[in-house]
């Protein structure tokens, strides 16, 4: 049997590796002929249509080094998935072993220690739960169903990153396996190259199978949903104002057509509205405080602001769990200017998917105050992170054209750009990469790749080459 990997190479394999991990795992091995096959590679994507080789669900961290250790005997490639929320389609490749990690759920909390244990087959939803049963938290993914595995190697830019910075800047050790099969844990004091490398470095480094996080007090949050009509005035006054508020207040907000939700009035919907999702985690009383200047912008479309349970803040992303096409381009920027502002209303009245929209996200705070070397994240000084978004529903649809959509708005918006989000990069080619890493970052995650993957095992992901 011959089985295309990827677009440049071909692979032979011998049904000997598969009768190895048969013998060998605790988890599941699923190949083309198991009635689940076609269920288990199947992503969020519903323009993607890959063929692995086999699909590992390993049930613990052995399971994982052992699967690295047979791919690199049969020289079969590797794909890693977490929560299946790859914008690049990482996550299942044609002709590759995927190490699907989606059944270690464990999470281990302690309320005395205000930690948590988590395997990394979690969402962010998972933990939110339990974490929430003892009045913390941990600022994670946009919607429930992102995993930690990306989210948390990429950075994780979440819900409360002014109040409490980004997902790996609460990363107290991680659990890896190396491409050579063996299982370590980065921490500050062990393998302490390795772990700089993996906040922020993505996948090139190891296979996490389980993290240690530090986790907030948040009894409770001022949380939900501001939609205010969207005119250059209004976004430019709320972008002013997010990135320069207490640090309590992190925000983010869509520029799109207002959806015909039940809570939209019928003379709003189809029309260019902001859409504000807030966070606030101080007070009641001084969160009303902040806030009362976003309200006053403009008069509020829909106000579904209110005292909530962490957890719920999901309930407003709800529907992005579910399968979509998309299209992304994205930037972290220091000014937005009004043509820029300018061009995403514009490109929003000619629109060639009514889900399509302007990404907006007001930094700083926490963020802000980590030093740009503590973490292979290193583009802490931006005010901004800005994001062109095309969605679509139905898998009948041209995608050339809402593709074409989200690269003309930005062609149009680039120049202001100062870096890019990891995990917000489809497959954009070297040049991209390098704009998520400065060069001295740069230099030394390929550096650490040297040490820990010279061959490259782990590549499915925004590659980096091994020093030399």
């Amino acid at each position: 049997m011959t089985v295309a990997v990827g677009s440049d190479s071909l692979v032979s394999p011998d049904a000997a590796w598969i009768e190895r991990l048969r013998a060998q795992l605790a988890g599941q091995l699923i190949t083309s002929d198991s009635v689940e096959f076609d269920a288990a590679r199947a992503v969020r994507d519903i323009m993607l249509e890959r063929r692995p080789l086999a699909i590992v669900r390993p049930a613990t961290a052995e399971d994982v080094a052992e699967v690295v250790r047979v791919a690199r005997a049969y020289d079969l490639p590797l794909a890693i998935r977490s929560g299946g929320h790859s914008i690049a389609r990482y996550g299942t490749i044609d002709g590759a072993i995927v190490i699907d990690l989606s059944d270690m759920k464990r999470i281990d909390v302690n309320p005395l220690t205000r930690t948590a244990s988590v395997q990394a087959g979690n969402t962010s939803g998972d933990l939110a739960g339990p974490a929430a049963v003892h009045g913390l938290a941990l600022s994670t993914g946009d919607t429930a169903s992102v995993g930690f595995g990306g989210l948390t190697t990429g950075g994780g830019i979440g819900y409360m990153v002014r109040k409490y910075g980004l997902t790996i800047d609460n990363l107290l050790a991680a659990q890896v396996v190396t491409a050579d099969g063996v299982i370590v844990t980065a921490s500050a004091t062990e393998h302490p190259e390795l772990f700089w490398a993996i906040r922020g470095g993505g996948g090139n480094f190891g296979i996490i199978t389980e993290f240690t996080f530090r986790l907030a007090p948040v009894p409770q949050i001022l949380g939900g949903l501001l939609m205010l009509p969207a005119t250059r005035e209004v976004i430019r006054a709320y972008l002013e104002y997010a990135v320069a508020a207490p640090d309590d207040l992190t925000t983010l907000a869509d520029v799109m057509l207002a959806p015909p939700f039940p809570f939209v009035p019928q003379e709003y919907v189809g029309q260019p509205v902001l859409s504000i999702l807030v966070c606030w985690t101080g007070s009641e009383e001084e969160g009303e405080r902040v806030l009362a200047p976003l309200r006053a912008l403009a008069t509020p479309v829909a106000d579904l602001v209110s005292p909530i349970p962490y957890p719920d803040i999901y309930n407003f992303t709800e529907h992005l769990t579910h399968p979509f096409g998309w299209s992304i381009r994205s930037m972290f920027a220091n000014e937005l200017s009004d043509a820029t502002l300018d061009a995403a209303l514009d490109a929003l009245r000619d629109t060639t998917s009514p889900f399509n929209l302007f990404h907006l996200r007001p930094l700083g705070g926490a963020m802000f105050r980590v030093s740009p070397g503590a973490t292979a994240f290193a583009h802490r000084h931006q005010r901004y992170f800005v994001a062109v978004i095309g969605v679509w529903l139905d898998p009948n649809e041209d995608e050339s054209l809402h593709q074409g959509w989200v690269k003309s708005l930005w062609q149009t918006i680039r120049h202001e750009a100062d870096g890019v989000y990891v995990n917000f990069l489809e497959q954009e080619g070297e040049d991209r990469i390098h704009d998520a890493y400065p060069p001295a970052t740069y230099a030394r995650l390929a550096e650490v790749k040297r040490r820990y993957d010279p061959d490259n095992v782990f590549r499915f992901n925004q590659n980096i080459n091994p020093a030399g």
